[in-house]
């Protein structure tokens, strides 16, 4: 039997139709359009195509966007600045700082800079802190478009034994935060999950990746999952972006795994979309937040 194939592409235009409409009834109840500030530092090209995407997906669903470039041998102290003045602007209520940042830069220091109120990223430590304490303010935004995807194909956590490879603070970390919860804005039907924290590092990773039902991989490394790392019948979630030759591959081997998997994300066209998605619900919810309001 063929897997399901989860198709965040479609599942990210429905949640960016149920967005648009929100933005419209907000609006007209407050006169006050969601505005996100994207800070781009330098000219790496993958974060200029990346920030570029987030203005057009906020174009399309009736936000605003605000695109700051800075130099390349822009200071930590020039950046520091910047993050003040945007925080205490009552027009903007998301911040994102579009990683990664030129090397002088003090990537930690700027992060935390950034308002917890707007930080759509969910990077601030208060943010991750109200996170692991199961009351989140804003849910990361690849994490959550993986919780989402399992949530609209029906793909239930609880009691599963949920298996993430990768330890990173965007994904691997919250990812494992939001499946123990006992419910983080879902329903318990998609929390509740046993889960096991592992990466390239561990020992015996095969064995550990086998026992999965529910496989999450963000690893950072191309195709590093393959057909003896999985266990027929897994739901496989493939995180991972990566360019080999002249093709954008995942962390998983697709073409090998996928025939005994129950599930699987296709890279491109899984989770990309819905990060960008969820961005977008996180900016949102932050200009909800900013006008005390939350319907």
């Amino acid at each position: 039997m063929p897997p399901i194939l989860l198709d965040g592409k479609s599942t990210a235009e429905a949640i960016r139709h149920e967005i648009q409409l929100e933005v419209t009834e907000f609006q007209q109840q407050t006169g006050v359009v969601p505005t996100l500030a994207a800070v781009l530092v330098g000219e790496d090209p993958a974060s200029q195509v990346y920030v570029r995407n987030k203005e057009r997906a906020c174009a399309a669903v009736g936000m605003r966007s605000r695109l700051i470039r800075l130099g390349k041998d822009t200071s930590t102290a020039q950046l520091l600045d910047l993050l003040s003045q945007l925080n205490q602007d009552q027009q903007i209520h998301g911040i994102l700082v579009q990683l990664p940042v030129p090397a002088q830069i003090d990537a930690q220091r700027v992060l935390d800079a950034v308002d917890p109120a707007k930080d759509v990223d969910a990077f601030a430590p208060q943010n991750v802190g109200l996170l692991a304490q199961g009351r989140p303010r804003f849910l990361p935004c690849t994490p959550h478009g993986v919780a989402q995807i399992l949530a609209r194909y029906d793909l239930e956590t609880c009691g599963k034994h949920v298996v993430v490879v990768g330890r990173s603070d965007i994904v691997g970390k919250p990812m494992a935060l939001m499946l123990m919860q006992r419910d983080y804005g879902l329903g318990t039907r998609f929390a509740n999950a046993s889960v096991t924290v592992c990466h390239s590092q561990s020992r015996n990773l095969a064995e550990l990746t086998r026992q999965a039902d529910i496989l999450i991989v963000a690893v950072g490394k191309p195709q590093f999952v393959g057909l003896d790392m999985v266990r027929p019948g897994t739901v496989v979630i493939d995180v991972g972006i990566n360019r080999l030759g002249d093709r954008i591959v995942g962390d998983v081997d697709f073409a090998a795994v996928s025939p005994i998997a129950a599930a699987i994300t296709p890279v491109p066209g899984g989770i990309g979309p819905l990060t960008i998605a969820m961005l977008l619900r996180n900016t949102l919810s932050a200009a909800k937040l900013q006008q005390g309001t939350t319907s």
